[in-house]
């Protein structure tokens, strides 16, 4: 009963998702069996380009330690906020999700060809997390139950965190980055005078992962159309209720 409850919860996962959290766990069985070794899968320009090592170009992406705490909750943070990227702002998009997934891979091996970064699979989960905290910015959440705050500060409470357990916090800063140019490539910038959109998804991606048919009458949400929201206009989501609480805070002045 409990494998066929799993197996269903598995086969629930949106296709991208369940891809990248698969790859990285069985990377991390395989790396705690033995059967391959972190100095094989390390992100390392030299080996790329003098021993044409490629792999290193992607499975730097697919380890994020062995089993412990750190693991966990790397793992948790991929799987939860990768999912409500697909399922929410993407959803019925796999391919632009494809396409955000190659474009926060490339960018982090750019970045990191001049940084000295070993595995990169926690920056990329830096970029879900800023580019999912921007696109709802006024979900309420807190920290372990002490801290309230607004989803756009999320990516930021995690960098106090880092600080605080004595992490590096050059990847999450790497992260927020990467999330915060794709945002404003996807987001922003098309919706201001004379602005379009520069990440255009191939149609080779459209064709390979997008096999619905579209309805030309179909209007999607605000959330769910290329470009986010219109964040400068008075009818923006959330407009009228910020514009409400703020009389409120001042009262409280």
């Amino acid at each position: 009963m409990a494998y066929h409850t799993l197996r269903q919860e598995y086969m629930l996962m949106p296709p991208v998702t369940r891809a990248y959290t698969t790859v990285c766990l069985l990377t991390s069985i395989a790396v705690q069996l033995d059967v391959v070794s972190p100095f094989q899968l390390y992100f390392n320009p030299l080996l790329i380009t003098q021993k044409f090592e490629i792999w290193r170009l992607l499975t730097p992406f697919f380890f994020f330690g062995t089993f412990s705490f750190n693991f966990l909750f790397n793992m948790i943070f991929t799987y939860r906020y990768c999912r409500m990227l697909e399922e929410g702002s993407f959803r019925g998009r796999t391919a632009d999700f494809v396409y955000m997934f190659i474009f926060g891979c490339i960018t982090t091996v750019i970045c990191a060809w001049f940084v000295n970064l070993l595995f990169l699979g926690h920056s990329l989960t830096t970029m879900f997390v800023y580019i999912w905290a921007r696109r709802n910015p006024y979900v309420r959440m807190n920290f372990f139950g002490l801290l309230p705050f607004r989803a756009p500060y999320l990516p930021w409470v995690l960098v106090a965190f880092s600080v605080l357990l004595g992490n590096s916090v050059l990847v999450d800063i790497l992260g927020i980055a990467i999330g915060h140019l794709y945002f404003f490539l996807e987001d922003v910038f098309p919706n201001q005078p004379g602005g379009r959109r520069l990440l255009a998804t191939p149609r080779l991606l459209k064709l390979l992962f997008d096999t619905h048919i579209e309805d030309p009458l179909y209007n999607p949400a605000p959330d769910e159309r290329p470009g986010g929201f219109d964040w400068g206009a008075a009818g923006a989501p959330g407009a009228a209720d910020a514009a409400a609480e703020q009389p409120r805070e001042n009262e409280n002045q």
